[in-house]
C-alpha cells in the first residue's frame, strides 16, 4: 500500500489509520473523487497494471522482425561477404532481409490491430463513485482515492480499505492460501498485523463471494501486496499444448541447423572450397533449413482464427490458446444454462409431508430477497415469487451467514416478535444434518428423515432441483456466524424446474463427432445430473460424487475419470482435481464455467471457456468468453481452433520437407562439383520465394477428414515425415543433376539455374499435395494460396530472362531444358502423391495400434 506516498499519504499501514483520515489525505471522500482528480492522479501514479504493458507499435514490430535468430544469421552473412569483397552476395542478403522483415512486417500489424480491436471488447471493469455518481470504468484506470463499489462475483480491482460493509466475505486464496472466503468489515487492525489478518483490507488478485461494499482504494498496480508477490517470482504462464509443441520442434530443428552448418563447412574447407564461400554456403543451407517465416505465419494465422471465432460469437482472451480449443478432446461443463434452459422457475413448495404449503414457500423468498451474495437463477426465481412475508410483518434483516460449498447453504437472520429468526435454505441432506425436529414440532427420527430423502429421491428423479428450508427462533446477538445452523427446524422442499435445451442433445452428439467427450461436472444432486444427463445422451451410469471422489488417492482418480461421464455435488477443490486428473491421463481438457466456484478448474484447464454475462472472476480467467451460452457456438470455435491449427502445420509439413531435400541435395552436390551448387544469395531468394504463398495458409481451405478428429503436434510423425518427403525431394534433385550435367554439360550459372527454377517449382508443387489428405486435385486450396504459387512459378520461370539477372548468377535456359525441367516437376508431383497415400495409410496404422 505504499501508492499513497506518491500523491502525499505518509507510508503508515493504511489498515491501521481510521479510513476517512485516508481519504482524506487522498483527497477523497464519501463521494469518491472528481473526474479531473482522477485524470491528474492518473497520470501520475500510471496505469492499475502489475508491469508496463508492451504494447505494440509499427517500431517495435519492425524490430522484433529484425531481432529473429535467423536474421542476425543472414545480417552475419552479409557482413562476412561485404568484408571478403562478395559484395553482390552482400547485397542480395541484405536485399532478401528486407523484404522478408517488410512482408512479416505488414502482416503481422494487421494481425495485432486486429487482435487489439478484439480485446477491448473483453476489457473488464469496476463500479467506481466518481463526483458523486457511480460509473463503470475499465480496471487499468482504477487510481489511489477512487471509491470502488463490490458485490459478488466482482474481481477486487486494487488494494483498499473497508469504508462500509454489508457481509462481505472475500476469497482470498491467491494470497493467503485460505480455501474458505474470509469475511471482511470497516474497523481498524494493528499496525503489525499480517496480510492475512487484515480484516479491514481487501487485496488485488481476490473476488468477493458474497455481500456488498464499498472500499477506498490505497495502492494499485506493481504497489500492491499482489504486485510485490508477482515481482518476486516473475512467474510465466503455464506453457500450452501448442507452445510445447513449437517449442520442441525449435529445439530439434535447431540441432538440425547446427550439425548441417558444421559439417558442410568442415567438408568444404576439407575440399579446398575458399573459407568465405564455404562459411556463406553452409550458413545459407541451414537458414534455408528453417521455416524462417513460422513466426510471422503464426502470427497471420492466429489473428485471421480470432477474427472469424469473434464473427462465430467467441472472443479470444489469448492467442496461443486457439491451437488448444482445436486440440481439446474433452470438455467439461456444467449442466445449468448449458444444457438445460438456465430459466429456472419455482415448481412448488411443499412442506415435510410433500402437501403443497405456501408458508414454505414465504420462508424461501424471504431468505431470497434479503441474501447479498452471488445472484443466481435460484434466488432469481424465487424473489419473483408473490409471497407473503412469513409473519405478517415487513422482516427486518439483522445478519447473514453467506453460502459457501462445504455447508451447501445460506441463512437470513430476521428480527422476531421475540428476538431474531435465522431462515436457511439449502442442499437437503446437509440441510437435514443440522436439523432435529420438523414444523410442527414432531422430532426428526430416523423413519421421518427416511420419508423425507424418499421424497427428495422421487422428485430429483422427475428433473426437479429441490431445496430444503429450516428456521430456527434465536435470541438477539451482537453477531450470527455458521455455528448458530444447529438444533433447527426443517419446514419443507422447494422445487425448481430447469427443462433441458431443446438443441442440447444434437450439439453433444455434434462434439462426439468431433472426437471430443463430454463431460458433467456439477454441484446439484446426483439424481438431478442423471437425468439431465440422459436427457441429454450423455451416459448417467458412469458418474461420482463429490464425496466419492474425496475417498479416491490420486491414481485411482486418473483412471476413473476417464471412465466417467457425469460428477455431482462437488466443490471447486474437487473440480480442479478432475481436471487435473484428465490431463494426467494425456487429455487435452477444456473447462467451461461461468460462476466463482468455477475459477480454479478454469485455470486448471488447458483452454478455459465463460461467457459474457459470467462472473467477472471467471470471465478472467477463461480464454475464450462466448457471446451465446450455447454449446454449437463452442462447436463452431473448435472447429475454427482446427483449421487454424491445421494450417499452421501444413507450412511446417511443406516448408521443411521440402528443404530438407534441398539441403540434403545441396551439401551432398557440394561434395563433387567443381563448384558450389547454388550461391548463398540463390539459396536465400528460392527459400524466400517459396514461402510467400504461405501468407495464404491462414485463408486456406481445410478438409473436413483434417477436422473431423483433435490433432496435437507429434513430433515422431513430424520427423518421419520430413525425413520421408524430404528423401524423395532429393532423389528428383539428383535426377536434375544427372540431366544437367551428362545431357547438357552444365556449366556452373546454367546448373545453378537450372536446379534454382527446379527446386523452387518442386517446393511448390509440394505444398499444395501436402496441404491435403486427399489427392491434390480433388481439394480446392484457398483463393490466395493458389494465384500465389501460380504467380511465384510463373516469375520463377521469368526471372532468368529479365533484366539483372545475371547479377543474381542468373543466366537464359534453352526451351528444352526448361520443357524438361516442367517433366521433371510434374513426375515429382505424381510420386509425392502417391508416397502421400502410403504415408497417411502407415500413421493410421500406427495410430490404430496405440490407440
Amino acid at each position: 500500500m505504499r501508492a499513497m506516498t506518491a500523491v502525499g499519504v505518509p507510508p503508515d499501514a493504511a489498515w491501521a489509520v481510521p479510513v476517512a483520515n485516508t481519504a482524506a489525505a487522498l483527497g477523497s471522500g464519501p463521494t469518491g473523487l472528481t473526474a479531473e482528480q482522477a485524470t491528474r492522479r492518473l497520470g501520475e501514479v500510471g496505469r492499475n497494471v502489475l508491469a508496463p504493458e508492451r504494447r505494440w507499435s509499427s517500431a517495435r514490430l519492425l524490430l522484433d522482425q529484425l531481432r529473429s535468430p535467423l536474421v542476425l544469421i543472414l545480417v552475419f552473412a552479409a557482413v562476412v561477404a561485404f568484408v571478403a569483397g562478395a559484395y553482390s552476395d552482400s547485397a542480395v542478403v541484405l536485399a532478401i532481409i528486407v523484404v522478408s522483415a517488410g512482408i512479416g512486417f505488414i502482416r503481422e500489424r494487421e494481425a495485432h490491430g486486429a487482435i487489439a480491436r478484439l480485446r477491448d471488447r473483453l476489457i473488464t471493469e469496476a463500479r467506481v463513485i466518481r463526483d458523486g455518481i457511480e460509473v463503470r470504468i475499465p480496471v487499468t484506470e482504477v487510481v489511489p482515492g477512487d471509491v470502488v463499489a463490490l458485490a459478488a462475483g466482482a474481481l477486487i480491482p486494487a488494494d483498499a480499505v473497508v469504508w462500509e460493509a454489508t457481509d462481505l466475505y472475500v476469497n482470498e486464496a491467491i494470497l493467503t492460501g485460505e480455501a474458505f472466503p474470509t469475511e471482511k468489515r470497516p474497523g481498524l487492525c494493528g499496525v503489525e498485523t499480517p496480510l492475512a489478518g487484515r480484516a479491514n483490507c481487501v487485496f488485488l488478485g481476490s473476488s468477493v463471494r458474497s455481500g456488498t461494499a464499498r472500499v477506498l482504494v490505497v495502492a494499485t498496480g506493481a504497489t500492491t501486496a499482489y504486485g510485490h508477490i508477482a515481482a518476486r517470482l516473475r512467474l510465466r504462464p503455464p506453457e500450452t499444448e501448442f507452445d510445447r509443441g513449437v517449442r520442441q520442434f525449435g529445439i530439434f530443428l535447431t540441432s538440425a541447423m547446427s550439425a548441417l552448418v558444421i559439417a558442410v563447412f568442415a567438408v568444404n574447407v576439407v575440399f579446398g572450397r575458399p573459407v568465405v564461400d564455404a562459411l556463406l554456403f553452409s550458413i545459407a543451407l541451414a537458414v534455408g533449413l528453417s521455416p524462417e517465416l513460422l513466426p510471422a505465419i503464426l502470427s497471420v494465422n492466429l489473428a485471421h482464427g480470432a477474427r472469424s471465432l469473434a464473427a462465430h460469437g467467441v472472443l479470444v482472451r489469448r492467442l496461443a490458446a486457439i491451437e488448444n480449443l482445436g486440440s481439446m478432446d474433452v470438455l467439461c461443463t456444467d449442466k445449468t444454462g448449458t444444457l438445460t434452459e438456465g430459466v429456472v422457475g419455482v415448481a412448488g413448495a411443499y412442506d415435510v409431508d410433500g402437501r403443497p404449503d405456501v408458508r414454505v414457500l414465504a420462508l424461501a423468498v424471504l431468505n431470497a430477497r434479503l441474501q447479498t451474495g452471488l445472484v443466481n437463477p435460484i434466488d432469481q426465481a424465487l424473489a419473483q415469487q408473490a409471497a407473503p412475508a412469513p409473519d405478517g410483518a415487513v422482516a427486518v434483516k439483522l445478519a447473514e451467514v453467506p453460502y459457501d460449498f462445504t455447508r451447501r447453504r445460506l441463512s437470513v437472520v430476521v428480527a422476531a416478535s421475540a428476538g431474531a429468526r435465522l431462515i436457511a435454505k439449502g442442499a437437503v441432506e446437509p440441510l437435514l444434518a443440522v436439523c432435529t425436529h420438523v414444523a410442527g414440532g414432531r422430532p426428526l427420527d430416523d423413519r421421518l428423515r427416511a420419508d423425507i430423502a424418499e421424497r427428495f429421491r422421487t422428485w430429483s428423479d422427475e428433473g426437479l432441483r429441490v431445496l430444503g428450508v429450516a428456521t430456527r427462533s434465536l435470541a438477539v446477538q451482537a453477531r450470527y456466524s455458521r455455528d448458530d445452523e444447529r438444533d433447527m427446524q426443517f419446514e419443507g422442499f422447494i422445487a425448481f424446474a430447469d427443462p433441458p435445451k431443446a438443441g442440447a442433445e444434437a450439439a453433444l452428439s455434434d462434439l462426439r463427432k468431433l472426437g471430443v467427450t463430454v463431460k458433467i461436472i456439477t454441484g446439484d444432486n446426483r439424481l438431478v445430473a442423471a437425468h439431465v444427463a440422459r436427457a441429454v445422451g450423455v451416459d448417467a451410469r458412469a458418474a461420482l460424487t463429490g464425496e466419492a471422489i474425496d475417498r479416491l488417492n490420486d491414481e485411482a482418480l486418473w483412471s476413473l475419470a476417464e471412465k466417467t461421464a457425469v460428477f455431482s455435488e462437488v466443490d471447486p477443490h474437487q473440480k480442479e482435481r478432475l481436471i487435473g486428473a484428465l490431463r494426467k491421463m494425456g487429455h487435452v481438457v477444456g473447462f467451461m464455467g461461468d460462476g466463482i466456484n468455477d475459477a480454479p478448474a478454469m485455470h486448471a484447464a488447458d483452454t478455459s471457456i465463460s461467457v459474457e454475462g459470467a462472473a467477472d472472476v471467471a470471465r478472467a480467467t477463461a480464454d475464450f468468453v462466448l457471446l451465446e451460452r450455447n454449446l454449437d457456438v463452442l462447436r463452431r470455435g473448435i472447429v475454427e481452433g482446427r483449421t487454424t491449427f491445421a494450417n499452421t502445420l501444413k507450412y511446417v509439413q511443406t516448408t521443411v520437407s521440402a528443404n530438407l531435400g534441398n539441403m540434403i541435395s545441396m551439401a551432398a552436390a557440394s561434395l563433387f562439383l567443381p563448384f558450389l551448387p547454388l550461391l548463398a544469395g540463390q539459396i536465400l531468394l528460392n527459400n524466400f520465394l517459396s514461402d510467400v504463398p504461405a501468407f495464404g495458409l491462414a485463408q486456406d481451405s481445410v478438409d473436413e477428414e483434417l477436422l473431423a478428429q483433435p490433432r496435437r503436434w507429434n513430433l515422431p510423425q513430424l520427423r518421419r515425415f520430413m525425413i520421408k518427403f524430404g528423401l524423395l525431394s532429393s532423389l528428383f534433385d539428383f535426377a536434375t543433376f544427372a540431366v544437367l550435367l551428362l545431357l547438357y554439360r552444365a556449366e556452373a550459372a546454367q546448373f545453378r539455374t537450372a536446379w534454382f527454377v527446379e527446386s523452387l517449382l518442386t517446393e511448390l508443387a509440394i505444398a499444395l499435395v501436402l496441404r491435403t489428405k486427399r489427392p491434390f486435385f480433388r481439394s480446392r486450396p484457398g483463393r490466395f494460396l493458389l494465384w500465389s504459387t501460380v504467380g511465384v512459378a510463373a516469375g520463377t520461370i521469368a526471372l532468368p530472362y529479365l533484366p539483372g539477372a545475371r547479377s543474381l548468377g542468373f543466366v537464359s535456359l534453352p526451351p528444352t531444358l526448361v520443357v524438361l525441367i516442367f517433366f521433371i516437376a510434374a513426375a515429382y508431383m505424381a510420386a509425392a502423391e502417391l508416397l502421400k497415400r502410403g504415408v497417411n495409410a502407415s500413421e493410421l496404422r500406427r495410430e490404430t495400434q496405440h490407440g
